[in-house]
């Protein structure tokens, strides 16, 4: 029976960030598979926006134009696998945000270190690539808005989350129909306006915590009437509550 063999990895490697960094636009000939073990990571690609922290890594397949923006302290980690060889996971033509559980964050970090042999450098990436093959999606992400009407609709309720604005708002003042906004929205985005705003809410209550935001304030400053209704709300879509995510990231960016 013959034998799968596998490209080696291409280029990795690991980089101090501080916060606020930002690294422009930029493309690779490989696919990268980008983590952060301490702060969190903003990742914009013309398909969207992504986060990265030390529980989620990013898939950016070859040929992605993408740009970062690191929120405090950050330990950037970023793997290559060659684009003309067999990708690690089943969906490589988007990029894609990945669960990183304690085996994958360790197979991360050691791959992407420097004292690594060739020979302990294969087998580690052959233990890498196993896994990669049985994560979860963890779709956290901001769609590009193409329709202008709608992109500006999304940057008028992205500049000021503290106050909630209906749809019917926002359709007059980009002055369009609230039926035609609403259509938009699923169409382009596939969800409503109400799941959106959520999405993007969590979205920054992500960067705010990372921060070093306490729950309370990123609550309130992310248009949450009362900290138990955000905790509910975080807790739903990310798996954890808001204060076990910034314990996480703070104690990691200790480290």
């Amino acid at each position: 029976m013959s034998q799968i063999r596998h490209t080696p990895v291409a280029a990795t490697s690991t980089q101090f960030r501080e916060g606020g960094d930002t690294i422009d636009r930029h493309r690779h000939d490989d696919h990268q598979l980008i983590y952060v073990s301490s702060g969190v990571l903003a990742i914009t690609t013309e398909h969207g926006s992504w986060i990265a922290s030390n529980d989620r890594a990013l898939w950016v397949p070859a040929d992605t134009w993408h740009e970062h923006r690191f929120y405090g302290p950050s330990r950037f980690h970023t793997v290559g696998f060659p684009a003309h060889g067999r990708a690690p996971l089943l969906d490589t033509e988007q990029p894609t945000v990945i669960a990183v559980d304690a085996l994958v964050r360790e197979l991360l970090i050691a791959l992407t270190g420097t004292t690594l042999t060739p020979a302990e450098t294969r087998r580690i990436e052959a233990v890498l690539r196993d896994r990669l093959r049985r994560v979860t999606a963890q779709p956290v992400a901001l769609p590009v808005a193409r329709d202008q009407r709608l992109a500006d609709a999304c940057r008028l309720a992205e500049d000021d989350l503290r106050r909630p604005c209906t749809l019917a708002q926002l359709a007059a003042r980009v002055h369009t129909g609230e039926r035609t906004l609403s259509r938009l929205f699923r169409d382009e985005f596939g969800m409503t306006y109400p799941q959106w705003r959520t999405r993007v809410r969590v979205f920054t209550a992500m960067v705010m915590l990372a921060e070093g935001v306490t729950v309370t304030d990123t609550a309130h400053a992310c248009g949450w009437a009362t900290t138990s209704a955000f905790v509910h709300t975080f807790a739903q879509a990310m798996g954890t509550t808001p204060g076990s995510y910034r314990a996480g990231v703070r104690k990691s960016a200790d480290q």
